[in-house]
């Protein structure tokens, strides 16, 4: 018996070297995404030097406020959380199908009482009796499928590409949170910087009201202008709700992404000279592309996965082996179950091979090569897609400076306008309307200007988005019992 269980160990360790050494199925080789990636982006100066990645890349911004949001934005928000129990969940399902490459061994333990007749004999006659008969068993079945073909190894090729595409996914998310919330903040300067505007034009209505209706106590003005000037105060005092509403539900959507109850506060002042032109980012190699942005890297990683599970289903057309076997003891007394000639044991040997499944098996195994041949157009697209989105960034980031430098100009002259209308106007020379005209032209301007100022530095947030580098990554997900919180590290 000792004999046979150690050539039953033996026999287990050459199939497992034997199946270490066979996969069916292609090896996984980075496609071609159908275009050449140049040497530089289009609209970047090419003297620049190739930047090494940062973290914290908001910094730039100056803002200690912007830098505490990001941290708690990292730290609670939901959607990021989902994704940090999806590669908790993919985890798992990996653990699972690594786990289908070992041997299966379970523990069977029972106690049978039965009754059934016997026959006993004495001298001279013969009848049956009833015997009550009690068995006790303690086994341990086992069984083992041998991947041959490298069916259960594709598998787990698959799972562990799978859990790759999860991480990268969560590090998607991270990425996506972070811009949206300093967009939502960048946003509700603005509209804080809108309102103030429209504030200073309200009371420079009022005030030409003010004067309006003093020379029309004096006969120097028509009732005309007292009637142009109150509407156009109106105009502009209603203009002021609409503008809280939109900082108030910005607010709000900033507040939900950080986890907090939707909450709304006052405006507060922002300094005029707010907008510091921001350095120009040093674009790198487009090739670094590839490497630093999390989506691509998720596309990748389905493509090997669906590289794999070509592999999978092609083995699946192919015969599969599986070694069982059990080992134990049976016995009518239980305080003799474990006595040597009360033990058990088998092995056996089985061999399964599809003879006839109308093309099921192979029609799986195309199916499997179309979507990975979908998979690499996926990932193409999404090379493509990042490509695009970096040019664009740079593309806007060149002409929005321009038309900032041009809209400064214009908000120069609009004041010095508005300046000589009111003056003329306090000596008679010009009517009221080319003072309201002057006023209106002033803060349209500065309005223009917030807006440009915002496309700008929104921008600049799209940019380090699109480029894929200089994230603060979250940290690796830490495995927790239940009823307790997932902590990760500083970044999550």
């Amino acid at each position: 018996m000792k004999r046979s269980l150690m050539y039953t160990h033996m026999a287990l360790i050459v199939i497992f070297i034997v199946t270490g050494c066979m996969k069916l199925g292609p090896d996984y080789q980075k496609p071609d995404i159908g275009f050449q990636v140049p040497a530089g982006y289009q609209y970047t100066p090419t003297e620049l030097a190739i930047p090494e990645p940062v973290d914290q890349w908001w910094l730039i911004f100056n803002d200690p406020e912007l830098n505490q949001l990001v941290e708690e934005v990292l730290k609670n928000n939901l959607d990021l959380r989902i994704a940090t129990a999806a590669v908790l969940e993919v985890r798992a399902q990996l653990v699972s199908t690594r786990a289908d490459r070992f041997p299966q061994v379970n523990i069977q333990a029972g106690a049978e009482r039965q009754q059934r007749p016997e026959q006993v004999s004495v001298p001279g006659q013969a009848f049956s009796v009833d015997r009550e008969i009690t068995t006790y068993d303690l086994s341990l079945p086992a069984s083992f499928e041998i991947d041959l073909w490298g069916r259960l190894a594709r598998a787990e090729e698959a799972a562990r590409a799978n859990l790759l595409e999860a991480e990268e996914d969560r590090r998607t998310v991270a990425q996506t949170v972070v811009a949206e919330a300093i967009t939502l903040y960048l946003q509700m300067e603005s509209f804080e910087r809108a309102i103030e505007i429209a504030e200073r034009l309200v009371e420079s209505f009022r005030r030409s009201l003010t004067l309006v209706e003093s020379r029309y106590k004096r006969g120097l003005t028509s009732v005309l202008d007292v009637r142009q000037a109150r509407r156009v105060l109106a105009g502009a005092q209603a203009t002021l709700p609409s503008l809280r509403q939109d900082l108030g539900t910005t607010q709000q959507a900033l507040a939900v992404l950080l986890g907090r109850y939707p909450e709304t506060r006052p405006p507060r002042l922002q300094p005029e000279d707010y907008y510091k032109r921001l350095d120009p980012v040093p674009p790198g190699l487009p090739s670094e592309l590839l490497l630093r942005r999390p989506d691509i890297r998720a596309a990748e990683a389905q493509l090997v996965a669906l590289n794999a599970l070509v592999g999978v289903a092609k083995a699946s057309r192919f015969p599969r082996i599986v070694l069982t076997g059990t080992y134990g003891y049976t016995s009518e007394d239980l305080d003799r179950l474990f006595k040597p000639e009360n033990e058990l044991w088998n092995i056996a040997l089985g061999i399964a091979q599809p003879l006839f499944d109308a093309g099921k098996l192979q029609a799986g195994q195309r199916a499997a090569e179309a979507r990975y041949q979908q998979g690499v157009v996926t990932y193409a697209k999404t090379v493509l897609t990042a490509f695009a989105e970096v040019e664009g960034a740079f593309l806007t980031r060149e002409e929005q400076l321009k038309r900032r430098d041009y809209v400064v100009k214009f908000l120069r002259e609009a004041r010095e306008a508005q300046r000589i209308a009111e003056s003329r106007y306090e000596k008679g020379l010009v009517d009221f309307l080319t003072v309201l005209d002057t006023q209106r032209t002033r803060f349209q301007a500065e309005s223009d200007l917030v807006d440009v100022d915002f496309v700008l530095l929104n921008n600049r947030v799209n940019l380090h988005r699109a480029l894929g580098g200089g994230w603060a990554y979250p940290g690796p997900v830490m495995v927790k019992k239940r009823n307790e919180t997932t902590k990760n590290t500083k970044g999550d």
